[in-house]
C-alpha cells in the first residue's frame, strides 16, 4: 500500500487549480460574468468608485492579510463596502431631504450625513470585511471576537451586539445581494479559457503575478485609469463630461481582467504577449487596441516613465455577443 498524499494543512491557500473544469462550465460561466459585468456597467451610479481611494483599499487588504483571509476575499470586500456605502448615502440623503424643508439647507443636511458616516465607517468596514470572508471557499472566517478584538484595539466601545448589528445593516441596505463576483474571478476564469484554448502559459506563476498586478491597480486606481483617460481623448486635460463618460471604463471588471492579465504576459513571458491579447479578443470582444492601452497604462505607473504615445482607442468599446468561447 502506498504512502498517504500529504494534506494541505487547514486553512492554507494552495491556489487555484487550472485545467479542471469542462469546457461547458467554461462557457456557461463566462457567460454569465459577461452578462453581470454588463448589468453592473448598466446600473452605475454617479457615485461609483468614491469608496475605492487608496487609503480605504489598503486598510481593507492590510486587515485581510492581518486575518489570512484569500485574495478573492479582499477584493469582494472593497466592492461590498463601495456597494453599501453609495446605498447608505443615498437612503441617507433621501431620508432627509423628505424630513427637512428646503429652507434648511442642504449644506446641514449632508454635513449630519457625513458625521454619521463617519462614526460607523470602521465598523461597516469590518463588517464587509466579515460578509466577505463568510462568502469565501475557504476555512478562514473572521468571528465576532476576531473582530470586536481588532476595533477595541482601535479603541472603538463596540459590543458583539453592535458588530450584528452593523452586519445586518449591510445585508439589509443591500437585500442581501453581496455574493457578487469579484474582479478576480474574471481573471481565474479567462486563464481557465486561455488554458483550454491552447495558450502555453505557465498557470500558476501567471495567476501569481495577475493578483499582484490587481493589488496593485486597486491601490493605484486613480493614477491608472487618469493615464487611460488622457491616451482615449487624446488631451492632458480632459473635461468633467468626459471623466463622466469614462466612469463605466472605470467599473469594466472585464476590461480590468484583461488588462491585467496581458500586463501580466507581457512582463512574465514577453514571446506569448500577443497571441495573448488575440485570444482576449477573441474571447472577450474587447479590442486589442484596449487591451494595449491598458497594459500600457498598468506598465507605465509602475515603470513611472515615459514611453512612446499610444494610438488612440475607444477602451470601452466591445461587443457583448463577442464573448464566446473558442472552439477547439
Amino acid at each position: 500500500m502506498g504512502s498517504p498524499v500529504p494534506l494541505e494543512p487547514r486553512g492554507r491557500d494552495s491556489g487555484p487549480v487550472f485545467s479542471g473544469v469542462a469546457p461547458e462550465i467554461i462557457e456557461d460561466t463566462l457567460i454569465h460574468l459577461a452578462t453581470e459585468n454588463e448589468q453592473h456597467l448598466s446600473e452605475l451610479p454617479e457615485q461609483a468608485g468614491c469608496f475605492k481611494e487608496t487609503r480605504i483599499v489598503e486598510f481593507i487588504f492590510l486587515l485581510s492579510e492581518k486575518w489570512h483571509l484569500d485574495e478573492s476575499t479582499r477584493y469582494q470586500a472593497v466592492e461590498l463596502l463601495e456597494r453599501f456605502m453609495i446605498k447608505q448615502v443615498e437612503q441617507m440623503c433621501g431620508d432627509r431631504g423628505n424630513s427637512k424643508g428646503r429652507d434648511q439647507g442642504q449644506r446641514s443636511s449632508w454635513s449630519s450625513v457625513r458625521e454619521q458616516i463617519t462614526n460607523t465607517f470602521v465598523l461597516r468596514l469590518v463588517s464587509c470585511v466579515q460578509l466577505a470572508s463568510k462568502l469565501s471557499l475557504h476555512y478562514n472566517k473572521v468571528t465576532s471576537d476576531t473582530a470586536l478584538k481588532f476595533l477595541q484595539s482601535l479603541k472603538y466601545s463596540y459590543t458583539k451586539q453592535d458588530l450584528l448589528e452593523s452586519e445586518l445593516a449591510v445585508l439589509n441596505t443591500l437585500h442581501f445581494h453581496i455574493n457578487v463576483s469579484s474582479p478576480l474571478a474574471y481573471v481565474e476564469l479567462l486563464l481557465e479559457v486561455l488554458g483550454y484554448n491552447g495558450c502555453l502559459l505557465p498557470a500558476k506563476p501567471l495567476h501569481q503575478i495577475c493578483v499582484q498586478l490587481l493589488d496593485f491597480c486597486y491601490l493605484t486606481r486613480e493614477s491608472i485609469y487618469d493615464i487611460l483617460l488622457k491616451i482615449a481623448i487624446e488631451n492632458s486635460t480632459p473635461s468633467k463630461l468626459q471623466i463622466a463618460k469614462f466612469l463605466t471604463v472605470k467599473e469594466d471588471f472585464m476590461l480590468l481582467a484583461v488588462g491585467v492579465i496581458s500586463a501580466g504576459v507581457f512582463i512574465l513571458s514577453p514571446r506569448h504577449w500577443e497571441q495573448v491579447v488575440e485570444h482576449l479578443n477573441c474571447i472577450t470582444g474587447i479590442t486589442p487596441q484596449s487591451i494595449l492601452e491598458f497594459s500600457y497604462a498598468v506598465v507605465k505607473r509602475i515603470v513611472g516613465s515615459t514611453t512612446p504615445e499610444q494610438r488612440r482607442g475607444n477602451c470601452a468599446a466591445r461587443s457583448p455577443e463577442g464573448r464566446i468561447l473558442p472552439q477547439k
